[in-house]
């Protein structure tokens, strides 16, 4: 959520700042705007895309070799150009953009108010402006520490003043920033991605640091102003993956990218010998591990629909018992973490300020917590004990697809390394494994049916209402179809446990209310076929998603997807992508914006 770019070196800031928003778009936003040090001191906004900004921006031509710019996502004050980001103080000489929420901004704005500051939007975020201005005494990274400490919240800033027109000011505490270092010029940005392009020599920032940047050069201090010594990284992200190809929208090519994220999830992880995983990022405690009892799996959105088939495929495979949670509501339980728990946070980007506050919480109390995250460098992974990568690649749709199958696959991984070192068997261990191998191809098979999915999509993308259902493993596929449907096509849908048919769901059903029913040929069907049986005898029409070669639900079925056969565990990698093309098609029908769906973000970071 909201996006921040700067720049200081040689060449001009606009086009910079510009192009790195355009790359933050996907993040989701209402409005934006751009600050340039000049001799005038450059200063403009706009509500809606990007490309509205970018006209005022072609037009003015501003100069000016030092920048900050953002993307902002309405949280105080609604979406209008006073609101819109950066924001300045009282003798516009500070120039600040903002990620976070300020939580004391309300007493901090009333004491401002009365000491004579003018406030010219609704944001909690001008606050900080007017503070950076009373603290200023010639030096402004100590303005910008004095200011932070009385904030309480979530920050990521950019700061630049008139008379430092050589520098930029960062800070975080609970919202990223990573820093860029290239050939006499500098950048930095809430995200990867808007970095690719210009260099790939990159630090993370971590939480209550404050940076200064010039061109060519980055120091780094504390809040406090103790100097931190940390070197670059190299940048895994390049510029390429963030072009749509020959597609149409960025979903699609990563639908169409799960066979290979799929393929690098599994890459040097297999072990056939002793039907066992590799997953180096948990050989440091394998150990603690393998004496684990409890697992409790956290996260939010997708990843809790990976989360709980995790659920299924732990208390399949191991004897641990497991709880899966979401992110927002684990906080604030009164937690038992007893000795073995071990936490497993899950984000695709690394940065959910739910489940970071999730894990620290888990942390400070005693327990194993472990991470598996897309983003490289992110703060899930560099504060859990140990993790996984998924290395699905930049996902750029902000209905996750791609990570979620990595997701997924690496999860049963994780379960088979456990399992392994308990009860499973060696041939129950090379079982699953070759089922693993066979999922790339057989995803394929299934892209090759989008057009068949695309007619099913004209058929039913008027419906108001959809009911997902599915039992055992289906069951997190079910709630994760009808995201998928809900958040892109904008069609209420809801996902339900087959079995819970008889408990509410069921009076809903008529002719104009279709459901799609998982019915793979596993250990469920017969159940699934029943509850499907309740639907067709109140007239409700159904799409059947079924394994290739059943032939048995033409009577109950309006429209049927077969999918190639596979282990019961594995199933889910298959029955998800009919669902995604589904929701895909269904959304382009109906003009939807399809990667940047209304009101939603691709990182969540703010709570």
């Amino acid at each position: 959520m909201c996006g921040i770019v700067a720049y200081v070196g040689k060449n001009s800031a606009r086009k910079i700042l510009v192009d790195g928003l355009k790359r933050l778009e996907y993040r989701g936003y209402d409005s934006s705007g751009i600050a340039i040090l000049n001799k005038e001191s450059y200063l403009a906004k706009a509500v809606g895309k990007v490309a509205m900004l970018e006209e005022r921006v072609w037009k003015d031509k501003p100069e000016g070799y030092v920048g900050i710019a953002h993307t902002r996502w309405a949280t105080h004050g609604k979406p209008t150009e006073p609101n819109a980001h950066p924001h300045t103080d009282c003798s516009r000489q500070v120039f600040l953009v903002h990620n976070g929420i300020i939580e004391n901004y309300l007493p901090i704005k009333k004491r401002l108010l009365a000491a004579g500051h003018k406030f010219a939007s609704e944001t909690d975020t001008e606050v900080l402006a007017h503070l950076v201005e009373e603290a200023y005494k010639g030096k402004l990274e100590a303005a910008v520490q004095r200011a932070l400490q009385q904030i309480q919240g979530t920050f990521g800033i950019a700061v630049l003043h008139r008379d430092h027109p050589d520098q930029i000011i960062l800070a975080r505490r609970g919202s990223p920033i990573v820093l860029g270092i290239g050939k006499e010029e500098s950048f930095a940005a809430s995200d990867t991605s808007a970095l690719a392009a210009h260099t790939d020599q990159v630090i993370y920032l971590e939480d209550n640091e404050v940076a200064c940047i010039e061109a060519g050069k980055v120091s780094i201090t504390t809040l406090e102003n103790r100097p931190v010594s940390r070197g670059p990284k190299l940048l895994e992200v390049s510029a390429e993956s963030m072009e749509r190809g020959k597609y149409e929208h960025f979903m699609l090519k990563e639908i169409f990218e799960q066979p290979e994220a799929v393929e690098n999830a599994l890459r040097g992880r297999l072990n056939h010998s002793e039907g066992v995983a590799k997953l180096g990022g948990l050989e440091t405690v394998l150990d603690r591990l393998q004496q684990a009892r409890h697992l409790i799996i956290v996260s939010c959105g997708t990843s809790y629909y990976a989360g709980l088939y995790a659920r299924y495929v732990f208390e399949a495979l191991t004897d641990l018992t497991v709880e899966t949670e979401l992110a927002s509501e684990f906080r604030y339980r009164k937690l038992n973490l007893r000795q073995g728990t071990v936490v497993l946070a899950i984000s695709q980007s690394g940065e959910t300020a739910d489940t970071l506050a999730a894990l620290r919480e888990a942390k400070r109390k005693g327990a194993l917590v472990l991470g598996l995250v897309n983003v490289v460098g992110s703060s899930i992974a560099r504060e859990t004990h140990a993790g996984v990568y998924c290395h699905a690649g930049i996902e750029v749709g902000v209905a996750s697809t791609k990570s979620f199958t990595s997701q997924v696959t690496i999860l049963a991984l994780m379960a088979l390394l456990i399992g392994r070192g308990r009860d499973l068997s060696y041939e129950e261990g090379i079982s699953l494994i070759h089922g693993l191998e066979e999922i790339p191809g057989q995803m394929r098979e299934i892209l090759k049916k989008s057009s068949q999915i695309r007619k099913l999509a004209e058929k039913y993308n008027s419906a108001e209402h959809f009911l997902f259902i599915g039992r055992k493993y289906q069951y997190p596929i079910a709630l994760e179809g009808a995201l998928k449907l809900k958040e892109i096509a904008y069609i209420h849908s809801e996902g339900y446990a087959a079995g819970e048919m008889k408990h509410g769901p069921i009076a809903l059903i008529d002719p104009e209310f279709p459901t799609l029913a998982l019915a793979p040929e596993d250990g469920a069907y017969e159940k699934v076929i029943s509850n499907m049986q309740e639907i067709r005898a109140r007239e409700g029409r159904i799409i059947a998603v079924t394994t290739e070669g059943n032939d048995k639900l033409g009577s109950l079925a309006d429209d049927v997807i077969e999918i190639p056969r596979s282990n019961d565990i594995l199933m889910p990698l298959l029955t998800v992508v009919p669902l995604q093309l589904f929701a895909y098609h269904c959304a382009v029908l109906r003009g939807c914006d399809v990667d940047k769906p209304r009101n939603l973000a691709k990182s969540v970071t703010v709570e």
